[in-house]
């Protein structure tokens, strides 16, 4: 047994589906050799068979039931096993090679659409790259496994060529020159019917496309009553589909007419001209039983060879369309040929364009007026936004943190300043491996995505951590409630999306996975976002003494979170303007105290409602005290849940 998929499907060429379909021959060539071996020896010993008829025949009329036809009966049980013995053999290897060759592409496409984040769905319908794998990968499989058959036919041909021309030198060349003229006027059809399948798989992936699309928007067209509407789309792409389909068919059943007429006329030419040899005595009749035998055996490679050009047809259709898909840009570049040394554990982590500096073991918020912009800074320290040397442009960018969060690496890249370079210790983070970045630097975004799955599997995306670890993310989280509404708990399903959570639900499922990593650089964007103010102020304390002594970066202008970091960064206009602890900046009396109130608390809006002398009228300090009394109430929280426990 062979363990399939391959670990590694290789990165092909996508110079054209040839040079695709070679390649991949070349990396499973020892199955396909053993293959192509197994089905000569078949077609070889197939096609001696009715030549050894033909010898028994006249054998047992020459000397009757003697040696010779024993001999001769013997030969053809030899040559019925060893067809047996092949067609077995010959079976597998053809399956191994056609799943060999589906999954490579499967994969090759699986692991690329990975790694473009969603470039790829600027440049292909999310129906064509569906299609790609659940269609045309097993198209090119189908290539592998025709191909000994086809080379096991030739090779009975050639063989059989040269009996009849031994026996007869004009039947052997009917044989010879008849069977390739069949075989060309086959392959004519092969441009028309590659066009319209062509066209077909264009409107199947629209269709899929459509489909997909009407689905997830189902509840949105609910609500504005555009069901009718979508089905009618939908009703027409299919009937587009339908056409394109019947088109096929006609040409495909054109191309099955001829397989059986043409081979059959050839067969009748064969036939009427060994028994015209027979009559006139230049061959014997065990000679013209086997000629019976070659022709009724020529069908085979005949219907091989027609089958071959329909696979080979529709494989390059795929090829193409894979090729099309594997061609989408890349969000990250690849590892550095030279990876720069890894820098040591107490490195500080510096984005030398907005003067950041992430210290080692502290945690600290980014705070800006405009949360695109700190969400691009933090981004950036995963490498997951652009980072431009020296002033060119040098993309850098990755489409998925380690703990599985999807974000989009180039939101807001035509406005980021783009001129800062992220240094860790020593080297960029360019420099780096990029697997190392991601195993050592975690971000995770506010918006998460979840997948199906098992609870359990969702939160260990690196596994390896046992069910006390689970459970013990999941209350620093908070998320206690989502083990109560999943059934099963962490062994409940979570259904596409996470549907079944509500928006809190599932951020903080999200900031739970994160945890669960272990990064040694965790990035949490605005993590608190969708969870009331005393859920915010009890995660903010437990990831607070969670994460104590590990290097974290959080985005928020919550000041419940700010209250309990280590240190606050305030950016304006991509640049770090000032830093502190939230204290000292919520109640610095100069501009930047006031710009950091403008964003961390609502002090205009106070000022202008408040009555003059009241607490609100005098500046944010309320903030802190209010901060203070709500951690108090979740410390009692927090100990009135250990004393149910």
């Amino acid at each position: 047994m062979r363990p399939l998929p391959q670990p590694d499907p290789g990165r092909p060429p996508l110079t054209g589906p040839w040079r695709l379909m070679l390649w991949q021959g070349r990396r499973q060539l020892g199955v396909l050799a053993g293959a192509t071996a197994v089905a000569v020896v078949g077609n070889v010993a197939a096609a001696l068979l009715p030549w050894q008829l033909g010898r028994v025949v006249d054998d047992g009329l020459d000397d009757g039931l003697g040696a010779a036809l024993w001999l001769g009966c013997l030969g053809v049980f030899a040559l019925g096993m060893v067809q047996v013995g092949t067609n077995v053999w010959g079976h597998r290897l053809d399956v191994e090679n056609w799943l060999r060759a589906a999954f490579a592409s499967s994969q090759q496409v699986g692991h690329h659409v990975t790694r473009t984040g969603d470039a790829v769905t600027d440049e292909l319908p999310t129906g064509e790259v569906v299609a790609t794998v659940a269609s045309d990968a097993l198209r090119m499989g189908e290539v592998y496994a025709i191909l000994p058959r086809l080379v096991g036919g030739i090779a009975a041909y050639l063989v059989l060529g040269a009996v009849l021309l031994s026996t007869s030198v004009p039947l052997g060349l009917l044989v010879l020159l008849g069977l390739p003229v069949v075989v060309a006027v086959l392959s004519l059809l092969v441009r028309p019917l590659q066009k319209r399948q062509a066209e077909q798989r264009e409107a199947t992936g629209r269709l899929t496309t459509l489909g997909a699309d009407t689905v997830s928007g189902l509840r949105i067209l609910r609500g504005i009553g555009g069901e009718d509407v979508f089905a009618g789309r939908y009703r027409a792409q299919s009937q587009q589909v339908r056409a394109a389909g019947v088109r096929v068919s006609q040409t495909q059943s054109l191309l099955d007419a001829l397989q059986t007429l043409l081979p059959g006329l050839f067969l009748a030419v064969v036939v009427w001209a060994g028994a015209r040899l027979a009559i006139s005595g230049d061959i014997t009749p065990g000679q013209l039983v086997a000629f019976y035998g070659f022709a009724a055996f020529l069908t085979q490679p005949l219907w091989t060879a027609s089958e071959a050009i329909r696979v080979v047809t529709r494989a390059v259709v795929g090829a193409r369309k894979i090729i099309r898909v594997l061609s989408v840009r890349v969000a990250g570049s690849d590892d550095p040929v030279t990876p720069a040394p890894s820098p040591a554990a107490g490195e500080p982590l510096v984005d030398e364009g907005s003067g950041l500096v992430v210290r080692p073991g502290r945690i600290t918020a980014l705070v800006s007026a405009d949360p695109d912009e700190t969400a691009r800074l933090a981004l950036r320290l995963g490498r997951l936004g652009p980072a431009r040397h020296g002033g060119a442009d040098d993309e850098d960018l990755d489409e998925s943190g380690q703990d599985g969060t999807l974000v989009d690496a180039r939101a807001g890249a035509a406005d980021d300043p783009g001129l800062s370079r992220v240094r860790w210790g020593r080297a960029l983070l360019t420099e780096l491996g990029l697997a190392e970045v991601r195993d050592r630097v975690v971000v995770a975004e506010s918006t998460p995505h979840l997948f199906t799955g098992l609870l359990a599997d969702e939160l260990d995306v690196r596994g390896g951590a046992d069910r006390e670890a689970l459970l013990e993310a999941m209350r620093v989280a908070d998320a206690g409630d989502v083990l109560d509404s999943v059934p099963g708990g962490l062994d409940g399903e979570v259904e596409e999306k996470g549907r079944s959570l509500s928006g809190g639900q599932r951020q903080r499922v999200a900031l739970a996975r994160a945890l669960l990593t272990g990064a040694e650089v965790l990035v949490l964007i605005e993590p608190t976002s969708a969870v009331d103010a005393h859920t915010e102020a009890r995660i903010a304390r437990r990831l607070a003494d969670a994460r104590r002594g590990a290097t974290t970066v959080v985005v928020t202008a919550s000041p419940l979170v700010l209250d309990v970091v280590d240190e606050v960064a305030l950016v304006a206009g991509g640049r770090v303007v000032a830093t502190g602890t939230h204290r000292d900046l919520v109640t610095a009396r100069d501009a930047t105290g006031a710009a950091y109130r403008a964003v961390v608390s609502r002090a205009e809006d106070d000022h202008a409602d408040a009555p003059a002398g009241t607490p609100a009228a005098e500046g944010a300090t309320p903030t802190a005290t209010t901060t203070t009394t709500t951690t108090a109430t979740t410390d009692e929280e927090d100990r009135r849940e250990a004393a149910r426990r």
